[in-house]
This record gives structure tokens, sequence and C-alpha cells, in this order.
């Protein structure tokens, strides 16, 4: 149990020094990063909402190719 405790309290310890490390080191200003981690997930959501919508207009128009009746 104390070797368990003990692990907990390393890795407690360590991720506090090295986020204060990172911060310490960070080339712009909190406010600067927090704006740039936004703007970038902003991004990556606005991108991966694009390529649902171009894939679910794919699928929508494969269903209406299998729905349609063969000619034949």
């Amino acid at each position: 149990m104390k070797r368990m405790f003990g692990f907990l309290i390393g890795i407690f310890v360590g991720s506090l020094v090295g986020s204060t490390i990172a911060l310490l080191m960070a080339p712009e200003s909190g406010e600067e990063l927090r704006g740039m981690i936004r703007a970038r997930g902003e991004n990556f959501f606005s991108d991966v909402r694009h390529a649902a919508d171009e894939r679910r207009i794919e699928l929508r128009h494969k269903l209406d190719e299998m729905r349609a009746p063969r000619e034949g």
C-alpha cells in the first residue's frame, strides 16, 4: 500500500513540476497561448464537421443509387 501511495505522490509531484516548467518556458503569455489553443480546437472541429458532412452526402448518394430501380 505504501508503494502505491508513493507512486501516486510521485506522479502528482512530477506533473506539478512539469506543468510549472512548461508554463515558465512557454514563448507566449497565457492569454495568447489559450487563444491559440482555442483557435486550433475550433479549426479542428470545423474540419471534422466538414468531412462528416461530405461523407454523409456521399453515402446518401450511394444509398439513393442502391434504392433506385435497376434498368435491365
